[in-house]
């Protein structure tokens, strides 16, 4: 049975996100892994792992700043510092954090300086709570930290181990609702496909694609549109991963990858066109990238391994780089929730040798490339898999088991289409 699909309202009268049960469920996880650790509480500064704890979220504009930070401790309720604001909002309006959401300032990676004091500041905060609760002496798991932060941390004699690994491994298997919103996250995403491919035609610039792809996903109820990748021409090999100001022109391969946030839940969506024709070469990769990425797809069930799907995927030499690791993330899987890149990954870089079991509640993207044999063009094509007990579904739903054309229509009778043919570039023509 197919995943539903939504309307992104909360209504009375069908059942679908839950934000309660949401908000339970992840706690819940991250509490039972930690109470089988090592540690005697969990310390974040990584937003998304700060959102999974404590269920808030202030804007993007603090994302790379490692200013919010929240405690968990064995046998407790996480404990959130924030900018004093929005410390003030969560007391209002957040009851599952009450007064246990409090005014806190870090460093904001940098901007305060060493010897302004907010290191040793936060570091007090965290040995307080610890002490309260006799866990002073036990192992602090901390996921992403400030030099300084950590300096301060051990100067009060806490010892810092890793806590990254805890709540990578709380985020792998996906919740009900987790599932539902990564599906509706990419429901948008088709809508802005179709958006973008009626509008392309010779003369879009790249950057011009990227706003129009913002706009129908933050209409259609968007937090974030973290990247729009949008790359064409001689721009797609190699694969730069940024757009730019370039015009699009008949015979251009063109490829996107559509990165957004639906509460938290992000989206990592390649599709590839050509525009008012295809060219034999371009042709012949796309169906080549689409064959490697089906028979990823075909194994994705409980109980395979990311080993099994890297294997399959060519090595880097077959496709022009010298190892592994100069082609990484071309042949590539990873995990998707409240980040682009979570696990498991897939790779030929580690997988082979570092095996991950399939388990259902996986969320994972498989992406593919090919380069043509022209020597500049190139396919790439990525889709989102859920895994389920007995298989999986795919929820990236616009079209792309064929190459698409977009753009005007070539007719014969201006000759432009035999003349290709005869060189050897042209393989159909196509109305939009």
């Amino acid at each position: 049975m197919a995943l539903p699909t939504y309307g992104t309202m909360a209504v009375d009268w069908e059942n679908r996100v839950d934000f309660e049960r949401l908000r339970r469920e992840r706690l819940a996880r991250a509490k039972a892994l930690l109470a089988k650790s090592e540690m005697g509480a969990l310390l974040c500064f990584d937003m998304n792992n700060v959102r999974y704890l404590t269920a808030t979220h202030i804007g993007t504009w603090a994302q790379d700043k490692a200013n919010r930070f929240t405690l968990l401790p064995q046998n407790g309720e996480p404990i959130l510092w924030d900018f004093g604001s929005a410390a003030r909002h969560h007391q209002l309006h957040c009851p599952w954090l009450g007064e246990r959401s409090r005014a806190g300032i870090s460093m904001l990676r940098g901007a305060i300086t060493p010897e302004m004091g907010r290191a040793e500041d936060v570091a007090r905060k965290i040995r307080v709570e610890l002490e309260m609760r006799d866990l002073h002496n036990e192992p602090l798991g901390v996921d992403i930290i400030e030099p300084p932060v950590l300096f301060a941390l051990q100067k009060e004699g806490i010892r810092i181990v890793d806590g990254q690994a805890l709540m990578s491994e709380a985020r792998v298997i996906k919740t009900q609702d987790e599932i539902t919103l990564l599906n509706m996250a990419a429901t948008m995403v088709d809508a802005a496909y179709d958006e973008l491919y009626r509008a392309m035609k010779p003369g879009l610039r790249e950057n011009e694609a990227v706003g129009l792809v913002s706009k129908v996903l933050y209409d259609l109820g968007s937090e974030y549109v973290e990247a729009v990748n949008a790359i064409s021409g001689e721009r797609c090999n190699p694969h730069p991963h940024v757009f730019s100001d370039r015009i699009l022109r008949p015979g251009d391969p063109v490829y996107y990858d559509v990165l957004h946030s639906y509460m938290g839940y992000r989206t990592c969506y390649y599709r590839c066109f050509t525009i008012g024709y295809a060219s034999h070469a371009m042709s012949d990769a796309y169906k080549r990238c689409r064959a490697y990425l089906d028979a990823a797809i075909e194994l994705v069930r409980p109980g395979r391994s990311t080993a099994e799907i890297a294997a399959i995927w060519p090595k880097a030499q077959e496709f022009g780089f010298p190892n592994e690791e100069a082609a990484f993330a071309l042949q590539y899987g990873h995990g998707v929730g409240l980040a682009i890149w979570e696990k498991p990954v897939v790779s030929r870089l580690v997988s082979l040798d570092h095996s991950c079991e399939i388990r259902p509640g996986m969320v994972f993207a498989l992406e593919t490339f090919w380069p043509s044999t022209d020597g500049w063009s190139a396919a790439r094509i990525e889709e989102e898999i859920v895994v389920t007990p007995s298989g999986h579904e795919v929820i990236t739903r616009f079209p792309a088991e064929e190459l698409l054309v977009a753009g005007r229509h070539y007719f014969t009778m201006s000759g432009a289409l035999p003349a290709l043919r005869e060189t050897g570039q042209a393989t159909e023509e196509v109305e939009v």
